[in-house]
């Protein structure tokens, strides 16, 4: 069983400029049912995760206004949408949709939300696309209620997990790994525990093998026992904003190892999905899909 998290746009509803860039997750769930990938069992709809986990890594004075829509201006466009409602309440849902996807893990191994991997997400401020950090508040959660001791954040995003690498840079129960374009936003770099820094134009072999170099030393010396991964498809050579020349096929060997590297060491793992800018809507779509299909093949 691989569950999914799933927040319908219908259900929140949206401004119509919001909607293309949050129309790829509607995408990824027509396809993943289209080509028998999954069925409807295999995706649920979180409900607006409680403020009281928010709170633990969010400021009072940012969530609030957030939730009274009264962000200053400046603030507004850091982040790049209008605030609306509909978004404010689609990004509670995605936030508890990584808290549930977190539990379920520890069911089945893994799960996956077809959204989130918001990292530009500061404990006072958003950016980037991200109001809430999705993984951060779902990590807090799980350390809170003793259902993990150390956790590890895998981010590869093609962006430094900056908001991340803040939210728990006192923290030692959160290791933070962000491995991401050298020569890309942010133009200030935050420190997480671990950064590697990819220079403009890596391609497969590079990548893939400063991967497989690193992560496994990683978790044999951090010793978590849970992992959050952001599964950014940004990577791609088609993408606008990526930098990078990872093909299609080196981004779900990614995937692939990441998970296998979860199985052999016996760690659940919560997927979320990060960001993809290239042109072509399909090929974002294919690359996400990827990720589905290569959990479903391993689990």
């Amino acid at each position: 069983m691989l569950p999914i998290a799933y927040a319908p746009i219908y259900r929140h509803p949206l401004p119509e400029q919001h909607r293309f860039p949050m129309g790829k997750y509607e995408l990824i769930y027509e396809q993943l049912l289209y080509e028998g990938t999954c069925t409807p069992d295999n995706f649920f709809a979180p409900e607006p995760v409680d403020d009281r986990w928010v709170l633990g890594v969010h400021s009072p004075a940012y969530v609030n206004q957030l939730k009274s829509l009264s962000l200053p201006a400046a603030m507004v466009r850091r982040i790049g949408f209008p605030l609306s409602a509909g978004l404010i309440e689609r990004e509670w849902v995605i936030t508890q949709g990584t808290i549930d996807c977190s539990l379920l893990a520890m069911q089945h191994g893994i799960a996956l939300n077809v959204a989130g991997g918001t990292h530009h997400a500061y404990p006072d401020r958003g950016e980037g696309f991200c109001l809430l950090n999705d993984v951060g508040v779902a990590a807090y959660f799980l350390l809170e209620t003793g259902k993990a001791r150390k956790v590890m954040v895998i981010d590869l995003d093609v962006h430094q997990g900056n908001g991340t690498a803040v939210m728990f840079q006192y923290d030692r129960r959160v290791f933070t790994f962000s491995m991401h374009g050298r020569d890309n936003y942010p133009l200030k770099k935050e420190s997480s525990d671990l950064d590697i820094a990819m220079p403009t134009g890596t391609a497969d072999d590079v990548y893939l093998s400063t991967l497989y170099a690193t992560l496994p030393g990683l978790i044999d010396r951090e010793k978590p026992d849970f992992l959050f991964y952001v599964s950014g498809v940004d990577i791609l050579e088609s993408d606008r904003l990526g930098k990078l020349k990872v093909s299609m096929d080196g981004c779900r060997r990614r995937d692939r190892f990441v998970f296998e590297q979860a199985r052999r060491y016996g760690l659940p793992i919560a997927v979320s999905m990060g960001g993809g800018y290239s042109p072509r809507i399909a090929d974002i779509v294919d690359a996400h899909c990827n990720t589905f299909r290569v959990a479903s093949q391993l689990y």
